[in-house]
């Protein structure tokens, strides 16, 4: 599978197709059974947890780049607390449903490209030079 290895490249392609998702994972010869399990109850879900890579209307006229970089950066913490090997990549799903955080569950239609690091890096630049406080999903507390 190809690597997205910037921001621009991976803009590119959410210009082209709106049914883009990024999934954290081994990969998708692991993920060839197509689901998921919620890591609280252990219940197996009818898809993929992925999210969606798709601008919503409200972000225009904004650069699609900024865009992109939050959206790999809300779940960089992923790579860390998934364990070794976790790593995004891009495919093309059919939403199936939603997951306990409403994140979206996928089918995968067809795996794109993994998400090289040196997008995530990219990732990271452009989220720091945004004024505001802005972080992966998981944040760590104020206390």
């Amino acid at each position: 599978m190809p690597a997205v290895t910037s921001l621009d490249e991976l803009a590119r392609l959410v210009e082209k197709d709106d049914r883009l998702f990024v999934r954290w994972s081994r990969g998708p010869e692991l993920d060839a059974g197509g689901s998921s399990r919620d890591e609280l109850t252990g219940v197996k879900m009818p898809g993929l947890s992925a999210n969606p890579l798709a601008v919503e209307q409200w972000w225009a006229p904004r650069p699609l780049v900024v865009w992109v970089a939050r959206r790999l950066y809300d779940y960089s913490h992923l790579r860390h607390e998934k364990g070794p090997g976790v790593r995004p990549w891009i495919l093309v799903g059919e939403e199936l449903g939603r997951g306990p955080d409403n994140e979206p569950l996928v089918r995968c239609v067809r795996p794109v490209a993994w998400i090289d690091e040196s997008a995530l890096r990219a990732a990271e630049r452009v989220v720091a030079e945004q004024k505001g406080r802005w972080g992966p999903m998981r944040r760590p507390s104020d206390t």
